[in-house]
């Protein structure tokens, strides 16, 4: 099964390509290749330019404080089991005092340091980072992949805090959903949402060998999902087969 997910917001749409972005830097920094780790440090940066966001280390604080105080009111229900709720809670305390450490932006320490920013100004350029244009960035590059790592993890030790914030917020923002089985009658599906819960988050699972890729639009009232086959030039067109596929929404 494909996973979809279609943020309602801003803020989850920017948690979700940050989520995207780390998830990437893992993969790149355990890797070997020079290669690799040159685009360890594009994702670096790309991780930096989507967290300047002024206002983004207070919104992940203030949805961790959320999250602890909805969970803290099943404190004493006995459908609960209390040993999980500590563990729960004790990930989100442990992720707010990391974040909350964390002096300006995601990444701001690295500014000062003028070889990082070098590579930085001329990485958008295409072919700006040959070894005639930053010959110490390509003896780097020649350097055991050992090294490099132990570079990389150095640099990225600021982003973190952001990481783990990130992991438990989108892992409780998940888990607060049910998966239901819906269908698609023509290759169209829409729902209502009524007014009385504000969901944050779509996902949906849908059989590959169908060959479908799902159009996903919404707000708070209203989803709409539209079937679509790509053609052999590969663009997209909708199509009237009917498909089931499975829905969650995350509130």
């Amino acid at each position: 099964m494909v996973l979809y997910e279609y943020p309602f917001n801003e803020s989850i749409r920017t948690m979700l390509r940050l989520e995207h972005l780390f998830d990437r830097l893992g993969q790149l920094m355990e890797r070997e290749t020079p290669l690799d780790h040159h685009f360890a440090l594009v994702t670096m940066f790309e991780i930096i330019d989507v967290a300047s966001r002024a206002d983004l280390k207070s919104d992940l604080l203030k949805e961790l404080e959320r999250h602890k105080a909805q969970l803290n009111a099943y404190r004493g229900n006995p459908g609960v089991a209390e040993g999980l709720l500590d563990e729960v809670i004790a990930r989100i305390d442990k992720a707010y005092a990391g974040l909350n450490q964390l002096v300006g932006k995601a990444g701001a320490c690295l500014g000062s340091n003028e070889w990082l920013m070098s590579i930085r100004s001329r990485i958008s350029i295409p072919g700006g980072t040959c070894e005639f244009d930053l010959p110490a960035y390509y003896t780097w590059q020649q350097f055991l992949p050992a090294r490099r790592r132990n570079d990389l993890m150095q640099w990225t030790q600021s982003l973190m805090p952001l990481a783990e914030a990130l992991q438990v917020l989108l892992g409780l923002l998940r888990d607060s959903g049910s998966a239901h089985k819906v269908a698609a009658v023509g290759g169209q599906f829409q729902q209502s949402l009524g007014a009385g819960r504000v969901f944050q988050l779509l996902r949906m699972r849908i059989d590959p060998s169908l060959g479908l890729v799902p159009e996903i639009s919404g707000h708070r009232l209203m989803i709409s999902i539209r079937m679509m086959r790509q053609d052999e030039d590969g663009r997209l067109k909708s199509t009237q087969q009917d498909a089931s596929f499975e829905l969650t929404l995350c509130a």
